[in-house]
């Protein structure tokens, strides 16, 4: 099986190893079925600074049974008498979506959706969704998890409520196609405990597959996303709301304008300091070295021909003579002249065999 690192979508972004971390705002179906709020809601995510927004669509008779559809379905987040007309009452057509997707492009966002049942599918495709998102109610769904794969696209596909032999099918079935593929480590409780979450998970799944893995984020609050950021995560996925005292279970482990702007600042600062790989002191940590570490310096007046002792020196800041790193090196050392009381201590006042060796190699 071949290491995937990173995909590459169509317009030649790329997500993965080596890549800043791809943002994902999941409108899903909180816009409500209202065209307006739906494009407010793209708009707000552009603001925000994401990377993608993500819809959700469906095809009722292709999605549920007739008594799925006829189900009642009158609790307080219902849109509709039944489980169908709550469902159709959430949908937006195909061509609201072609005009979604025109907006996001004008916003420099990409936009793509998640297909829940073949008709809606092939309508995604119709309308050149540029990646497509297996969700995770689907990763079983062979014969649309072919088709997906068939269509040669980009393909997200989150793990939540899979096993691990599950993903194996599906994985499978995908890079025979192609390997153009990113797992999403998901948890799909709505919201998610947090003792539930299992970042270390996104490691198996790496180690497993060999692809790029990210996190699709279920919880009430930003630090697992951010924390995924810094645990490697490549997308970061998290479902987005105007207002979450609306109607709807998604709104409560959704997150609002000005939370989704402050997770995409973290998740930029956390990429920053993720930068640096090694161990380095940068100019302005030597500038506060000199300020606050110590040198040696005497604890006495000596005179010259004085054989220094420990008890002879101390430390005190600033660093203006030899670092107490070299406190071993200067004992038993003779002084050249004499000394006062807090002078700092340095290599030309020592008769030292390799003295000049000293001060050039180390020096404070």
């Amino acid at each position: 099986m071949a290491h995937v690192t990173s995909i590459t979508l169509p317009n030649g972004q790329m997500i993965g190893q080596g890549h800043p971390c791809f943002i994902v705002a999941e409108v899903g179906n909180n816009h409500q079925g209202d065209m307006d709020q739906a494009r407010r809601m793209v708009e707000e995510a552009a603001k925000a600074g994401v990377q993608a927004v993500k819809f959700q669509k469906r095809h009722m008779e292709s999605l549920l049974t007739r008594a799925g559809r006829e189900a009642p379905y009158t609790g307080a987040n219902s849109f509709g008498p039944t489980y169908g007309a709550h469902r159709m009452a959430l949908e937006l057509s195909a061509e609201q979506m072609a005009e979604l997707k025109t907006l996001s492009e004008s916003l420099g966002l990409l936009f793509f959706a998640s297909a829940w049942d073949e008709v809606s599918l092939e309508e995604m495709l119709g309308i050149g969704m540029p990646v497509i998102k297996i969700c995770s109610a689907d990763v079983t769904n062979i014969p649309l998890v072919r088709r997906v794969a068939e269509s040669g696209l980009p393909v997200i596909m989150s793990t939540g409520m899979s096993s691990l032999d599950e993903v194996d099918a599906a994985v499978a079935l995908i890079r025979s196609r192609h390997d153009n593929l990113v797992l999403l480590h998901c948890n799909s409780s709505y919201p998610c405990a947090e003792e539930q979450i299992g970042l270390p998970v996104m490691d198996a799944l790496r180690e497993r597959y060999n692809l790029p893995v990210g996190y699709s984020g279920h919880e009430r609050g930003l630090a697992p996303s951010v924390a995924a950021v810094a645990l490697g995560a490549c997308v970061v996925e998290r479902h987005f709301t105007l207002d979450k005292s609306q109607v709807g279970t998604d709104h409560k482990a959704s997150l609002e304008p000005a939370e989704l702007a402050l997770l995409v600042r973290m998740i930029r600062e956390v990429e920053s300091c993720l930068v640096l790989k090694g161990k380095k002191v940068f100019p302005e940590e030597q500038a506060a070295a000199k300020k606050l570490r110590k040198c040696m310096v005497f604890s006495r007046d000596l005179p010259a021909g004085h054989v220094v002792t420990s008890a002879d020196l101390t430390t005190r800041s600033p660093l203006d003579g030899i670092s107490p790193m070299h406190w071993d090196e200067v004992l038993g050392a003779a002084l050249l002249r004499p000394v006062k009381h807090e002078e700092p201590l340095q290599w030309e006042l020592l008769a030292l065999a390799g003295r000049q060796t000293h001060a050039a190699s180390l020096s404070t």
